[in-house]
């Protein structure tokens, strides 16, 4: 279906949508994603499935990695179909899905991160070539179902989908149960570092047993086991099945941004692209939606990362960890980030010990006991960029040979490693910071 062939309903829709969004960002609302396509939906309820119809689509879900997997892939897949719609800022529920295809022509390909619950409903309405699934750990357990009943509605939907293929991260039980009943799915040994919430069988509601090693496989005396990969990460190498060995020269750095390269590039050869174009392309990217960026924040710079959950702490933990930086913790508890912070006391702070640490944001109470059970010596401070400043002071001339030396290591790090220190928050928390970065310029 063209543009001129939508119906008149649509067509005022899509104008309406673009119209408020930029209305929105004019007025320093927010980024212009979501209130344009509330109203789009407004005025026509179907606009989403009219906007998708005739485009190759791509759907990106899991608990941890969805926005920079969306990102990867929609670059990977650019040689071979051109720029992709995508909802690059992390808007991924309907909303967000009608202005990130609202701004493209129609037929153009989309790749759309999506929320773990509205999944199966758009494997069912819009009827995606490909769905890259990437992990499920508890997360919002305030307003999200628990990670079972996550994979059990995966499954339905997945198993009366077959049209659909699926790229699957064969390392996580839940994820692997819930793609068990998919048509085409592609088994990608992507590793699995947080495995607390994938221990029960879902399959006879036994005991999953891990193997060593992030990668080394699992099964259940039932029979429920990791099925035989069809590509899997080793080291920094992308291991096809037929033994070709390619290697990823990879600008985002940490253990799980591996994982989601090669979860990107094997959705990309599904949609189309080559192996190595895809991973060449993938290389080339350094941020998404400012993860990963030094900016500068009071006078000092700063790398600025996102953890939401448990799963994504530990990886963050493990990025940073061992290291001489300050570290800033900052913690909030609003909607987009979950009521309930009771998930602190499953993240290994312990592996801070030793560091100038300071906890912020409005949770930062909460923080601050967990860190003294983990035995981290630590001050707090209210607002975030004065936590960035005292960090900074705090460690002031103590790490600048180690940051120095990371930035030869990584150049896309290189900025003022002047005293430089490493910014972990949650959602809000991170989007407060990167807001205030901007605003005030420094």
């Amino acid at each position: 279906m063209s543009a001129g062939t939508l119906p008149v309903r649509t067509r005022v829709a899509v104008a309406a949508t673009r119209a408020v969004n930029a209305l929105s960002r004019h007025a320093g609302a927010g980024s212009g994603t979501v209130a344009g396509g509330n109203v789009g939906l407004a005025l026509d309820p179907l606009l989403l499935e009219r906007l998708a119809a005739g485009r190759p689509m791509a759907l990106v879900s899991g608990t941890n990695g969805k926005t920079t997997t969306t990102r990867l892939l929609a670059v990977a897949i650019e040689g071979a179909l051109g720029r992709a719609a995508t909802n690059a800022t992390g808007s991924n529920m309907p909303a967000g899905h009608v202005t990130a295809l609202a701004a493209t022509p129609q037929g153009a390909p989309a790749v759309l991160e999506v929320d773990e619950g509205y999944l199966p409903r758009l494997v069912a309405s819009l009827g995606p070539r490909v769905v890259v699934l990437l992990n499920l750990s508890r997360d919002q357990l305030d307003r999200t179902s628990e990670v079972r009943m996550v994979a059990n509605k995966w499954r339905r939907a997945l198993s009366v989908s077959p049209a659909t293929a699926t790229v699957v991260n064969a390392d996580d039980p839940l994820v692997a149960w819930a793609a068990s009943g998919a048509a085409s799915p592609v088994w990608v040994g992507a590793g699995l570092s947080w495995r607390e919430d994938a221990v029960g069988c879902p399959s006879c509601e036994g005991r999953i047993t891990f193997a060593a090693g992030e990668d080394g496989g699992w099964a259940c005396a039932c029979g429920f086991s990791r099925p035989r990969l069809g590509v899997r990460i080793e080291g920094d190498d992308v291991v096809l099945a037929d033994g070709r060995r390619l290697r990823v020269a990879l600008a985002l750095p940490g253990r799980f941004n591996r994982a989601n390269a090669v979860m990107a590039a094997a959705a990309a050869v599904v949609m189309g692209a080559g192996w190595e174009d895809a991973i060449r392309r993938i290389g080339e990217v350094d941020e998404v939606a400012g993860r990963f960026a030094v900016v500068g924040v009071a006078g000092c710079a700063a790398r600025v990362m996102l953890a939401k959950n448990p799963a994504g702490w530990r990886e963050l933990l493990d990025l940073v960890c061992p290291g001489e930086r300050p570290v800033v913790v900052g913690i909030n508890a609003r909607v987009a980030d979950g009521r309930d912070p009771s998930w602190l006391w499953d993240v290994p702070f312990e592996r801070l010990r030793g560091r100038t640490v300071v906890a912020t944001g409005e949770r930062r109470r909460d923080l601050a006991v967990r860190l003294h059970y983990a035995g981290v010596p630590h001050r707090t401070v209210r607002d975030e960029v004065a936590a960035v400043r005292a960090a900074w002071m705090a460690g002031r001339g103590t790490t600048a040979a180690g940051a120095r030396a990371r930035c030869a290591r990584s150049p896309h790090l290189a900025a003022s490693v002047e005293g430089e220190v490493d910014f972990i928050g949650n959602y809000t928390a991170f989007t407060d910071l990167m807001a205030r970065a901007t605003r005030t310029g420094t």
